[in-house]
């Protein structure tokens, strides 16, 4: 197995688990104070697909509300990735995966216009 290939393993974790422990609400409560805030952060991987079709939707956001989502690439950064794995705790397991810290809500994989900015301004 490649390497790149098994990088995608250990994000790409298997979603019907996550899915039966998934909080019902959509919210992370995130307890560790020891990091950087970052506020909205889109983890994403360089050759993913639901992430690049997400990118004009994020610049639209950045442009109309004058706010910044902080993009962190994590299939080519096992420092990322780890990173990653202590916002999502298992909930999504995959790129794109969004991230409010300020309201500890959360996206899971490509959505449209409308719940990325409800998910950004809440």
């Amino acid at each position: 197995m490649s390497k790149k290939l098994s990088k995608l393993n250990q994000v790409n974790i298997n979603r019907k688990e996550i899915k039966k422990s998934a909080p019902k609400n959509n919210k992370l409560i995130n307890n560790n104070n020891n990091h950087e805030k970052f506020g909205l952060i889109e983890f994403y991987g360089t050759e993913c697909q639901h992430c690049n079709d997400m990118e004009p939707l994020v610049k639209k956001l950045e442009a109309e509300f004058k706010l910044k989502v902080n993009k962190i690439e994590v299939w080519h950064n096992d420092n990322n990735a780890r990173m990653m794995q202590k916002y999502d705790k298992g909930y999504c397991g995959g790129v794109p995966f969004f991230f409010n810290e300020k309201t500890g809500k959360w996206i899971c994989g490509a959505v449209n216009y409308a719940e990325l900015k409800k998910w950004a301004m809440s």
